[in-house]
């Protein structure tokens, strides 16, 4: 089987001071179906912009980027924009959470784009609320909830497109280390019902729950 993702030769480069500065250098990486896979490194270190090219909200410099045997280096915005809405459940490190809208709608949001209808749309975000253990709270606001809450929602958000793959920018970094805990293992649970998973992190307590460890530092991988 091919790998679900697949990048040759990856770089990065923006222009300072009329100089380019590589903040990704030389990327190889190939991660199939099914992996639980840590991108762990320091700030400066080009985790974020390697996240960025792999959600496809930015293009390389230079390299090839095969997306379920499909090169997306190129494509459009509007392309690349339907691709990651098909395939890519984003969680964000500050849950990124309307202040005035309940659970439930927060998680109804991505299927209002998708175009699916109402009915459907509603069953489906009361379904991803209870698989993270939210069924009692979908008509909550986010200050009605723990901040552990408001991650399972951002989760929830994330799988209610049924995406090939989760990727979670920093999961845990504004959490307790308990709740932090907890939400690593939901990660893991998914990834156990065959959901690829892939976290950006700089914490080795977050990295420990991945099976596959990419180390990055000073935009090269060097594990």
């Amino acid at each position: 089987m091919s790998p679900l993702i697949q990048m040759h030769g990856i770089t990065k480069s923006y222009q300072l001071w009329k100089e380019d500065l590589m903040v990704v250098k030389w990327i190889d990486i190939e991660i199939h179906d099914g992996e639980f896979v840590s991108i762990m490194g320091q700030s400066g270190s080009g985790k974020s912009t390697l996240m960025n090219i792999i959600w496809m909200l930015d293009n390389p410099s230079t390299g090839t980027y095969i997306f379920n045997g499909r090169d997306v280096s190129w494509l459009t915005d509007d392309d690349q924009a339907l691709i990651r809405r098909q395939n890519i459940g984003f969680i964000f490190q500050s849950y990124n959470l309307l202040p005035r809208t309940s659970a439930l709608h927060q998680v109804v949001m991505p299927l209002i784009y998708q175009g699916v209808w109402k009915k459907e749309r509603t069953e489906r975000a009361i379904e991803a609320l209870q698989k993270v253990g939210l069924a009692n709270k979908i008509n909550n606001l986010p200050n009605e909830m723990s901040g552990g809450q408001q991650q399972r929602v951002s989760i929830a958000r994330a799988l209610v497109t049924n995406p090939s793959i989760i990727l979670a920018d920093e999961p845990t970094g504004a959490l307790d280390s308990k709740t932090g805990v907890e939400i690593m293992e939901l990660l893991t649970e998914l990834n156990k019902e065959g959901k690829t998973v892939i976290v950006i992190t700089h914490e080795h307590e977050v990295d420990a729950f991945a099976k596959r460890h990419i180390l990055l530092r000073d935009g090269n991988i060097v594990t």
